[in-house]
């Protein structure tokens, strides 16, 4: 067995974030729902769970600007599990905001939710058991390397009103020596409500891992490729990134026009000098991709072709369409990280502009690269249609910035588009959702994942990102039937998923058998080979 098939056995799954679990405040956290989810993919036959970066969102809420790359996202801290550590009582929860149970309501939730979490760190100061605080000073001490600089970050941009760091006193701004230590001794207590908000967080993350493992669930983590300017980060390494005297960058991340948008996509996000993370040996990725690979089993790394060139766009640009490609650090990066890190289960999101280059990068580390079947339908010998897939990849029938399958089958294709689906499958097409679903799963591909929008049949209403678009994103939430186990879509996913041998039960047999037809083969070549001498 080859080490791909070892990392990457032959597996389907579904993208949910846990953000859109159904539960009973206003957001889905790691809670009872999460344990739900395990159980209900374990019994659809599904042995992968894809979420999206993990991180303490901020302004738009988005898991792709965060505020730390390394931190977790104090929102889906389970609230009833710090009731039943007694931190909370049960009449903290009993007045969450209104919402509904299909969107979040980011505006109501997040000062409710803080709130309590502040009002749990109280509870544990006055009341934590030895054990408790032995736990969190232990944590505070193996994570130091990162958890005090972010700590300080978010107690400093609470202090000043939620204003990005390049709006705080220069002397701050600039970490100056002197203001850091006044600020860290001022602001001490809410450093610690922070660094708990974070051990809790982990706890609660490390245990919903454990259990999903103990399911044979395997969690595909998502890494963008660039960070937030207003980010711990960029505050904590401005020699890492091209920035002006004040911290503004002076160039931005984007892509050029594309399948979403006309004018690109201008991200904002500031772009790294290259030459001053090589001269550290890229330590700021080693780190950061240790840590991701502690918190999930694979990583999809968003935009991977910006190893290889990235859309260089000028700060002051309006659009994304005055930009230009310019070299990234390629081969040298990704040597560095196995050098530090050996084996790299990552998933390269090699989508967009794709040149015979950015594959030889994928291509070289025996990295999966992506294939969208939503995309696949312009003529045979695009490379997303089934047929042309290879073994070592991973085929999606969307992604989290595509509308729902049977939402791109209502607004998106055009009458041509339909048919061609509809020749290829050979019949007509009434649920669009299961056509892809199938033609996914009987793939050649590895690995197959399916937004869990694309298992209830759900449409344009429940789509969670529309690309250039800077409102009603990220906010979708399953209902509260998607986890029922009644529902009839479970068992329909749980057939064609035995169809396309991609059970875990499955694997065994389906690795032994080609191992024993190259016994076989071995053999027989073995006694037709002409014997010399007696």
């Amino acid at each position: 067995m080859n080490r791909n098939s070892q990392l990457f056995p032959r597996a389907s799954g579904v993208l949910l974030h846990p953000t859109c679990l159904p539960g009973p405040h206003g957001i889905g956290d790691l809670g009872a729902a999460a344990y739900r989810l395990v159980d209900w993919l374990v019994a659809a036959g599904q042995s992968l769970w894809q979420v999206l970066p993990l991180g303490p969102t901020s302004y738009g809420n988005s898991p792709y600007q965060t505020l730390s790359a390394l931190a977790g996202n104090p929102l889906l801290i389970s609230l009833d599990e710090l009731a039943g550590a007694g931190w909370l009582e049960p009449g903290d929860l009993a007045s969450p905001p209104a919402s509904s149970s299909e969107r979040v309501d980011f505006g109501a939730v997040i000062p409710w939710k803080m709130g309590l979490l502040d009002r749990a760190w109280r509870r544990f100061q006055a009341q934590a058991a030895a054990a408790d605080r032995a736990a969190f000073a232990a944590f505070r001490r193996q994570e130091e390397d990162w958890l005090r600089e972010f700590a300080l970050f978010a107690a400093l941009k609470e202090e000043h009103g939620g204003r990005p760091w390049t709006a705080w006193p220069p002397a701050l701004r600039d970490r100056a020596p002197e203001a850091i230590a006044m600020a860290a001794a001022r602001l001490d207590d809410r450093i610690a409500a922070h660094a708990f908000r974070q051990w809790l967080f982990a706890r609660q993350w490390s245990a919903l891992r454990e259990y999903a493992a103990s399911r044979e669930v395997r969690v595909l983590g998502d890494l963008p490729i660039f960070v937030a300017h207003d980010s711990c980060d960029v505050w904590a390494r401005p020699r890492l990134f091209h920035l002006d005297a004040e911290g503004a960058p002076t160039v931005v991340a984007g892509v050029p026009p594309d399948y979403f948008s006309t004018t690109g996509q201008l991200w904002g996000n500031p772009l790294y000098d290259w030459n001053a993370m090589a001269r550290e040996d890229y330590a700021w990725w080693v780190r950061r991709l240790r840590l991701a690979l502690r918190q999930t089993d694979l990583v999809r790394i968003d935009h991977f072709r910006g190893f290889e060139a990235y859309w260089e766009v000028p700060a002051s640009a309006e659009t994304a369409v005055d930009g230009r490609w310019v070299k990234g650090p390629g081969l040298g990066f990704f040597e560095s990280l196995r050098r530090h890190l050996g084996v790299l289960p990552i998933v390269a999101e090699d989508l967009g502009v794709i040149t015979e280059a950015v594959e030889e990068l994928r291509d070289a580390f025996a990295m999966p690269g992506m294939k969208v079947l939503q995309f696949a339908w312009d003529e045979p010998r695009n490379p997303f249609q089934p047929h042309n897939h290879a073994f070592n990849c991973v085929v999606y029938s969307g992604t989290h910035d595509n509308d729902p399958t049977n939402g791109w089958w209502a607004h998106e294709c055009d009458e041509p588009t339909r048919d061609r689906v509809r020749d290829y499958v050979g019949h007509p097409v009434d649920e669009p959702n299961w056509a892809l679903i199938r033609l996914g799963m009987l793939s050649v591909a590895h690995t197959f994942v399916m937004p869990m929008q694309d298992v209830f049949g759900l449409g344009r209403e429940a789509r969670m990102n529309r690309p250039g678009s800077e409102s009603g994103n990220w906010d979708w939430r399953l209902p509260g039937w998607g986890l029922d186990p009644a529902h009839p879509a479970r068992e329909r996913l749980a057939h064609l998923t035995w169809l396309g041998r991609r059970r875990p039960d499955q694997r065994k047999s389906l690795y032994e058998d080609a191992r024993e037809r190259d016994e076989r083969a071995r053999r027989a070549a073995d006694e037709a080979a002409p014997r010399t001498g007696d």
